[in-house]
């Protein structure tokens, strides 16, 4: 999501198609946060976190939220796979017809939801790039409950910008980011972008034009 992430969509130029929106984003004076590596090292340790807290890999499932939800998660499931020696089963959670916002942005693409096991009594891990306002947690939360009623829910987000408009917390987040409002943070991943980072700035002021109040 090379803009912030998914519930950062929440705004009043969300209407577009996002992908598209997200790569024409351009930050005035952005700074990376999070380079290659710090990323490698914060999945890491949110992949630990994850086995300690379950006291083990059984009845794992990670469900990513696309879009960069979805190869987070398999990063996830490769560091547990390379400390546990178990390929935990991982999956895509459309979130598109659950969003509160569907009924003033009807038009957007719909994805697909894509869950190799049942959900029943599982242990599922949501995926995410940001989390911010927390809505588009809600919205896959009410994804999830259609699927079935898994024994628990966790949220694993890479950064926790904050600004949060419902009470939900992540689990484990890779980093705790202090941030404005009006600021953007972009993950960028090399699977969807060609590059791992996370940058944060501010979107550059557009020129007033003659007439403009």
């Amino acid at each position: 999501m090379a803009e912030t992430g998914s519930d950062q969509a929440d705004r009043p130029e969300r209407g577009a198609d996002r992908p598209e929106r997200e790569q024409a984003l351009q930050l005035d004076k952005g700074r990376v946060v999070l380079d290659a590596e710090d990323i490698s090292r914060a999945l890491t340790r949110m992949a630990h976190q994850i086995l300690e807290t379950n006291r083990g890999p059984d009845g794992l499932v990670l469900a990513g939220i696309p879009r960069r939800g979805v190869p987070l998660a398999h990063r996830l499931a490769r560091a547990i796979e390379a400390s546990e020696g178990i390929q935990l089963p991982v999956g895509a959670l459309d979130i598109t017809m659950y969003r509160d916002d569907l009924r003033s942005q009807p038009t957007r693409p719909v994805g697909h939801t894509r869950i190799p096991v049942g959900v029943d009594d599982a242990v599922v891990v949501l995926v995410d790039d940001v989390l911010f306002s927390g809505r588009t947690v809600r919205a896959a939360l009410d994804a999830l409950g259609d699927l079935g009623r898994p024994r628990a829910v966790r949220l694993a987000v890479l950064v926790d910008r904050g600004h949060r408009q419902l009470p939900i917390r992540a689990d484990h987040v890779g980093k705790n980011l202090p941030t404005s409002a009006e600021e953007r943070v972009l993950v960028r991943l090399e699977e969807t972008d060609g590059v791992n980072e996370v940058v944060i700035g501010r979107p550059p002021v557009e020129p007033e034009t003659e007439g403009d109040n």
